[in-house]
């Protein structure tokens, strides 16, 4: 078959519809279908974006500069980075912050930094990272975890600790001020510089009513997700000084993330905090309420509702995550539940709570129909083993 030469043949060939007449209505169920597990951008949001500059990133727009400098202001920090995702800040401050080999890294052994990032740290900066596990169950890492694993002198034997990542909330679970306060104070005295990866920090300034300034000042730099709790479409600010967001910009082109029309992304972020974060507070109770239906059932909680998840464990009344997970997903409104994890957002609601509860229930009746006998009382806590928090045990 001959080839047609003409332009209109390649016309034909690059076309595509992407959008179609229906698109509104498929949009407005998807939203209340996939809203009952993730949030996603709203109508609203999408129309206040359509408001914003059009410029690039690399060449200065307006709108994200005004949300960069909103950031920095609001942490307390002298600039801010607007990038494409919390692992590209978390990296980028890593990488920014580390400059020559060799050197390590002391994280939470649970983190997104540790876990969730592909190895970045070292395939990025070549630093050894040093996962610990806290001491006080499980719910966050304190001075006296850290101190003993940081090297310091000149001891070739072992890669010089350089940085110490943190995060908040993790889990679900806040982290006490007054114990980064500590760390930041130790590590500071000793040439050590701290990073947080603050993607639900938001979280716990709704929680604990601490200013996010108050929370950022002892970090060095901090990452903040507009995603994840807030529900943009996508977006991370890395926070720090003039000349480490500087330093940060250069990884971030060399990283292919000098992203183009970023006015638009900026205005959804700037929607999100000023109209989404406000719900935190109901997101909160809506968890706490999820706690407690759980509970009533005789669930094992292994991690509480601190800010917006949880994480349980459905043996005590004779259920498996799979019967969970396939019952929930079969629900005329499908619920994604898998596995320990349960968190709640902004787009949740009550009766998408009473739903999943409702699905435990009845398996729990049929348990019982079917002659299971329920177990005693289990300890209920951030206690237990990994394997029992569903978290990794190498």
């Amino acid at each position: 078959m001959s080839a047609d030469p003409s332009f209109e043949s390649i016309i034909n060939q690059i076309k595509v519809d992407a959008v179609s007449p229906t698109h509104d209505l498929d949009n407005a169920k998807q939203l209340e279908a996939v809203s009952r597990c993730f949030a996603i951008p709203t109508k609203e949001m999408y129309e206040y974006a359509t408001k914003a500059s059009v410029g690039d990133a690399v060449w200065h727009d307006s709108s994200t500069e005004a949300l960069e400098a909103h950031i920095a202001q609001l942490t307390g920090k002298e600039a801010a980075l607007l990038v494409a995702s919390g692992t590209m800040s978390n990296q980028l401050a890593v990488r920014t912050h580390l400059h020559q080999p060799p050197f390590s890294v002391i994280c939470d052994g649970r983190s997104h930094i540790n876990k969730s990032e592909s190895g970045g740290a070292a395939l990025h900066t070549g630093a050894h990272t040093v996962p610990l596990m806290p001491s006080n169950g499980h719910h966050h890492l304190t001075l006296k975890d850290i101190r003993p694993h940081v090297v310091l002198g000149e001891d070739i034997h072992s890669a010089p600790t350089r940085l110490i990542c943190l995060e908040n909330t993790l889990d679900g679970l806040i982290f006490p001020q007054s114990d980064i306060v500590d760390i930041c104070k130790f590590a500071h005295e000793n040439g050590i510089l701290v990073h947080l990866d603050g993607a639900r920090l938001w979280h716990v300034a709704a929680t604990t009513y601490i200013p996010m300034s108050v929370l950022c000042a002892p970090l060095d730099s901090v990452s903040l997700c507009f995603s994840k709790g807030l529900g943009a479409p996508m977006g991370t600010c890395l926070a720090g000084s003039k000349a480490f967001i500087q330093k940060a910009k250069w990884f971030r082109k060399a990283w292919g993330g000098g992203m183009r029309q970023t006015g638009i992304i900026a205005a959804a972020i700037a929607y999100a905090l000023t109209h989404n974060f406000p719900q935190l507070p109901r997101v909160h109770a809506l968890a706490k309420r999820l706690e407690q239906g759980l509970r009533d059932l005789g669930v094992r909680i292994l991690s509480p509702a601190e800010t917006c998840m949880l994480y349980y464990d459905p043996s005590p009344i004779g259920i498996g995550y799979q019967e969970i997970q396939d019952r929930a997903a079969a629900l005329p409104q499908p619920i994604i539940a898998m596995g320990p994890r349960l968190v709640v957002h902004i787009q949740t609601t009550t009766e998408a709570i009473d739903d999943l509860l409702a699905v435990l229930r009845t398996l729990k009746e049929n348990k019982l129909k079917d002659g299971f006998t329920q177990s005693p009382d289990l300890p209920v806590g951030p206690s237990g083993t990994d394997a029992e928090r569903g978290y990794p045990t190498a």
